[in-house]
């Protein structure tokens, strides 16, 4: 199955001056098997603050290998949707958050990442976490 690889990740192994290795081992399996999924907004969001020209190049050019997955209409409607559903059972969440669960519900993925607010969406929407 794929996995879409959340921001967190990315960064923690590309951007981070001393990466974790666990998620650099988890990374590397994913990457071997062809299973890494990213979409446009996470690409975008490891590119920004990215202040030195030679490092966004090179994050850019590391990114390139990876296809994004295209977002259509019903993704966004979705997101929608489990944002509502979160936020009427009193779960917060950003927009793009909403987003990553709606592809990854929709085109069947686990999600890929460390931050403890997709383990509260879990609770509410039918999305799948890596452990």
């Amino acid at each position: 199955m794929k996995v879409l690889v959340d921001t967190c990740i990315w960064s923690a192994v590309l951007r981070h001056k001393n990466p974790d290795a666990t998620l650099i081992k988890k990374m590397k399996d994913l990457i071997n098997d062809g299973r890494v999924g990213i979409v446009g907004p996470i690409r975008q969001e490891l590119l920004s603050g990215v202040h030195n020209l030679k490092q966004f190049n090179h994050l850019k050019e590391i990114l390139s290998s990876f296809e994004d997955i295209p977002i259509k209409t019903k993704h966004f409607v979705t997101a929608a949707e489990f944002s509502n559903t979160c936020r009427a059972k009193g779960i917060q969440g950003s927009t793009i958050d909403f987003l990553i669960c709606a592809v990854a519900h929709l085109e069947n993925l686990i999600i890929f990442t460390t931050d403890k607010d997709f383990e509260h969406y879990k609770k509410c929407l039918a999305i799948q976490l890596i452990k």
